[in-house]
């Protein structure tokens, strides 16, 4: 029997059969797992590695067998070399024709292609994946996975880990290199070797019955352990005898004496079927061989007769992948180029898609092929989307093709920049751009390729050449809506610089040529830079106005308005954008980083934190890290609030790396502002002091948004430091912020605190707390408190207890344990009680119940009640990807595997009466 065509599941552990003859260790195992996952264990993953013909597919076939056994639902899928270009085929072709079906085809949405689409398609996958698995274990299966499609390679790169929880198994089969897999927790990675001598004597006594003679174990070992190779050589010997006419020695030899034997009509029709990849249409190798489908019955029974193909009901398909590569590596490369180029233009005449006929394009393909410039270009912009490394792949070919004085270079070259532009390959994107300019294109040509080229300057940082590109193109340009994009460039740029005063009129003249021209994309990008000027500016009103009329443009900046909204304080309206924006599938990593932003405004630590480690999950996801060094000095400034300083190092760690790969002026003062607070909490004030006059050193520190909340800590820093004037500078920048935002309490409050601090003015700290009372941020109002109570102390102000307990209930309820301490201290000397103290506040354990935050806990009972992330995400008002944070977390703290466990152990807490409402 060949080993990959089993027709029952092994009957009992440790009973082999001939397709799996040595397999049976990596059997156990795999069945170990198909039960594991049915008991409520959690998901896993295994990994079938090795060589073609190894035995990957007849493991995965008996595993598929052991699992349907034990009421699991299935999806096997297989991926194919020629259908890289279809978004999740691999995946989708078992999901979709399962019986029953995993996944219905009403379940995939239509995609948009102005943004990245993969982590929103991803996680709606996922979800359909959760809930279908809630009543019954799910195996998803795919064979040869290393000919996956990209979708569905960054899917199982990325949903093994989002449904660890569910008890869901993946089972992957592939080449060697485990690189490109799924790789995690519970993975399991099953490399097979070469059979022993043991197993390939009894494979030949089940295919030929009774002792081996010596002569075929000789042969035997030609096939290295193969058990595939092994198999048609025991398959030739029954036929033939050891001494046959077919020695089996390599199948290549073997497959040219079957071929030998075809007729020449059935000879050509497999060589067809061969170019058209391991599994094809009769229609489609019909029209590549000019003729009727029904005039070839008798080439397909022939080839079915001599074993090399089979009929699955909707496809041929070669047996074995092998054999195709064999009847494949039979052709001249010269009459596969042919075969391959035919097969294109032929799909595409059939009406094919140019996904079918693209794949033959890239082995065919030669410079002025103009068709296959054409299909290249049109694949790349239907896949961008989802699969924008493919795009630029496909984008970057079809400029290839082209030659090089052609007039077309220039439009396919625009494509090339933009589609490597929006697969993050900026240095590739430049260089390309440039070999284009350094042609010498038209004025016009010329001012369209700076535009699109600005695109990849901006996400280099390069805003000094961006600057200048846009400048020498806007002399050159006579496009209205070219010179429109320019213009706005150009102000994008500008925001980063000194004046402007300058960068807003540039704005809003390139917003008035927007206008007029009807340009989209200059629209966008008019309205992105006013509100970054606008922001960087501080004015907080008119970043509003921008960025709320291009979110309504164009729904992917909504982020953009909730954080331009934050710093106008107005929580209220951001939580009703968040909620509006949970199913929105565009960009939700920023999404994320907004609610993070917003929870760190209302004092949630907890809750802000999960929302940093999500955010940067998602952008790991798609290896654009834009936001990491924000994400990280975010999570440290809150590891020092809670007193975990080795934490806060370890952060500060990972944001010394990421500036060094993005050496922006904003990451630079972020950075050297979270140097000066660990240096400070170090006791080195000196250095603290010196860090903050780096963080200036471009520009004041007010300019930098993230670092607004934080002025009052930067003059204690600068004070602690000895730097008076570093302080003063910081409190007028302070005041001149709250001038330019009288609408904004924390503005106001944070100035008259910074204020308070420089000048020793117990009656601005008592206006501080007033002002910031009437704000949304309870930890600025914690802070002004506690000073004020310590002046009041001071002073023999018996009101200063009050004060103090106000800073130190906000930090107890925000988690924030290392300033809450201190304040437990002022409140005891201030009541005159220094014999009873009550010590430090219990820290949280790292493990159990009381290890998880509130959050986690309200997660917890959601998802032990029944709830899919999706729905406990609903229950909560936060997104499914924070709902994964909290369960990742909650999983470690517990020590659980699956939501089964996690049921039991919210039971327990909730009988003990130590699960109360939090």
């Amino acid at each position: 029997m060949s080993p990959d065509r089993p027709e029952e599941p092994a009957a009992a552990a440790g009973l082999s059969r001939p397709g799996l003859r040595g397999r049976e260790a990596e059997l156990e195992r795999l069945r170990a797992l198909v039960e594991a996952v049915r008991d409520g264990e959690g998901g896993a993953t295994a990994l079938l590695l090795g060589e073609p013909g190894i035995g990957k597919t007849v493991l995965l076939q008996e595993t598929v067998s052991i699992a349907r056994a034990h009421g699991f639902l299935v999806s096997h899928g297989r991926a194919e070399e020629l259908h890289e270009l279809a978004p999740l085929a691999s995946l989708a072709s078992g999901l979709l024709h399962g019986d029953p079906p995993l996944l219905s085809g009403t379940d995939f949405a239509d995609l948009a292609g102005d943004h990245d689409q993969r982590i929103w398609l991803v996680e709606r996958l996922a979800q359909l994946i959760e809930e279908r698995s809630a009543g019954t274990p799910v195996l998803i299966a795919v064979d040869d996975v290393h000919w996956a499609d990209p979708l569905s390679r960054f899917a199982l790169s990325v949903m093994p880990a989002r449904l660890l929880s569910s008890p869901v198994l993946w089972l992957l089969t592939g080449r060697n290199d485990p690189e490109p897999y799924a790789q995690g927790p519970r993975t399991t990675t099953l490399p097979l070797r070469p059979l022993s001598a043991t197993a390939l004597a009894e494979l030949a006594r089940d295919v030929l019955g009774g002792d081996v003679p010596a002569r075929v174990e000789e042969l035997l070992d030609g096939a290295g352990g193969n058990p595939f190779l092994a198999a048609e050589m025991l398959s030739g010997i029954a036929a033939s005898g050891a001494d046959g006419p077919e020695p089996p020695e390599r199948l290549v030899l073997g497959v040219r004496g079957r071929l030998a034997g075809l007729r020449p009509d059935t000879l050509h029709f497999l060589r067809i079927g061969s170019v058209l990849g391991p599994a094809f249409s009769l229609a489609d190798a019909a029209a590549l061989c000019g003729r009727p489908a029904s005039g070839l019955s008798s080439e397909v029974d022939e080839t079915i007769a001599a074993a090399l193909l089979h009929d699955d009901g909707e496809r041929l398909r070669f047996r074995h992948d092998l054999l195709r590569q064999a009847v494949y590596a039979d052709l001249a490369p010269s009459v596969r180029r042919a075969l391959h180029r035919e097969a294109a233009t032929r799909l595409v005449a059939a009406g094919r898609s140019p996904a079918d006929a693209v794949p033959h394009l890239l082995q065919s393909a030669e410079p002025g092929d103009q068709e296959a410039i054409g299909l290249l270009g049109t694949a790349a912009a239907d896949v961008i989307a989802v699969m924008p490394g493919l795009a630029a792949d496909l984008a970057v070919r079809a400029l290839e093709l082209v030659p090089p004085h052609a007039p077309m270079v220039f439009d396919v070259g625009e494509r090339a920049v933009v589609a490597l532009t929006r697969a993050g390959r900026y240095t590739r994107a430049r260089e390309t751009g440039d070999a284009l300019l350094a042609r010498r294109p038209p004025l016009d040509v010329f001012a369209r390729l700076q535009s699109v080229l600005g695109d990849a300057l901006w996400h280099l940082d390069d805003v000094h050449e961006l600057t200048r590109r846009s400048t020498a193109a806007l002399a050159a340009v006579t496009d209205p809506a070219i010179r429109a994009r320019l213009t706005a460039r150009q102000a994008l740029a500008r925001s980063r610089g000194r004046d402007l005063d300058a960068a807003r009129e540039t704005g809003e003249r390139a917003l008035a040529e927007a206008e007029r021209s009807g340009d989209r994309e200059a629209r966008v990008l008019a309205l992105w830079g006013l509100g970054e000027i606008a922001l960087n500016a501080g004015d907080c009103a008119a970043a509003v106005e921008h960025h709320t009329a291009l979110s309504v443009f164009d729904t992917a900046f909504l982020a953009e308005e909730a954080v331009a909204r934050i710093h106008m304080d107005d929580f209220d309206t951001v939580r009703r954008l968040l909620r509006t924006a949970g199913d929105a599938p565009l960009r939700p990593a920023m999404l994320i980083w907004a609610q993070g932003t917003l929870n760190m405004g209302l004092g949630r630590l907890d809750d802000a934190d999960a929302d940093l480690v999500t955010a940067e999950r998602l952008e790991a996801d798609l290896r654009v890290p834009g936001n990491l060094v924000n994400i990280r000095v975010n999570r440290g400034l809150l590891a020092l609030l809670r007193g975990d300083r080795a934490a806060a190092r370890a952060h500060l760690d990972v944001v010394r790396t990421a500036v060094a790969d993005r050496p922006n002026t904003g990451n630079h003062a972020t950075h050297q502002y979270f140097e000066a607070v660990v240096a400070d909490s170090d006791g080195d004030h000196a250095t603290a002091a010196e860090r903050l006059r780096s963080a200036q050193r471009d520009h004041p520190f007010l300019r930098w948004r993230l670092l607004r909340p934080h002025v009052v800590q930067a003059v204690r820093i600068a004070l602690r430091g000895g730097d008076r004037s570093l302080a003063e500078d910081l409190a007028a920048q302070a005041a001149a912020h709250a001038a330019r935002n009288p609408a904004v309490p924390t503005a106001r409050g944070t100035a008259a605190h910074a204020a308070a601090l420089v000048n020793g003015d117990r009656g601005l700290l008592e206006r501080a707390v007033r002002v910031l009372l009437t704000g949304p941020r309870p930890l600025p109002l914690a802070a002004a408190s506690a000073d004020l109570g310590r002046a009041l102390r001071t002073a023999g102000d018996p009101t200063a207890a009050s004060a103090l307990t106000r800073a130190h209930d906000i930090y107890v309820r925000a988690g924030a344990d290392a300033e809450a301490d201190r304040l437990r201290a002022d409140q005891e000397r201030a009541a005159d009680r220094p014999g009873r103290r009550t010590g430090r506040l219990r820290p949280r354990p790292d493990q159990g119940w009381e290890a998880l935050t509130a959050s986690e806990r309200k997660v917890a009972r959601l998802i032990a009640a029944g709830h899919t992330n999706r729905s406990a995400a609903e229950a909560l008002v936060v997104s499914p990807h924070t709902v994964n944070t909290h369960l990742a977390s909650i999983f470690r703290k517990l020590a659980v595997r699956s939501r089964v466990h996690l049921a039991r152990i919210v039971l327990a807490e909730d009988d003990a009466g130590t699960a109360a409402d939090d």
